[in-house]
């Protein structure tokens, strides 16, 4: 591919993904209601209490689309703006990445690519919404 084809790739996907991102709300972080799960208390869990739980996956599906899918994709199908979360393994070691990422965000080169969630939404959403991604088949 040409350089000037490969632009307007880059170009086209930026277009794109804008107005995608725009699609999915306005960026402020929505309240997850988990009521019907477990309270968790205070300290931080280090792996998903609730893997494979139904209830979990169902608020978790609403927490994920109303603050991840502007960037992460609907139904956890990423455009290409964010990583592809459906590649996140269901293990230990991944909710350990997983819940440092969503708490703490990331920037790259001072630039925030992924706001800090602690504070924001609860443990309880957090491990709902790793419960829904890890629902979702990863079949790219």
């Amino acid at each position: 591919m040409t350089l000037a084809k490969k632009l307007c790739v880059v170009i086209l996907g930026c277009t794109l993904g804008a107005g995608v991102a725009l699609a999915h709300g306005d960026g402020a972080p929505q309240p997850v209601d988990t009521t019907g799960l477990d309270q968790l208390g205070n300290d931080w869990r280090p792996t998903n209490p609730y893997r494979g739980n139904a209830k979990a996956i169902e608020i978790g599906s609403k927490g994920y689309n109303s603050n991840c899918a502007r960037c992460h994709g609907l139904d956890v199908k990423s455009g290409g703006m964010a990583p592809d979360l459906r590649a996140l393994e269901p293990t230990d070691d991944a909710d350990g990445w997983f819940l440092t990422r969503v708490r703490g965000g990331a920037k790259r080169d001072d630039r925030v690519k992924m706001p800090p969630f602690e504070g924001l939404i609860s443990q309880e959403a957090m491990w709902a919404i790793r419960s829904y991604i890890d629902s979702q088949p990863d079949d790219k």
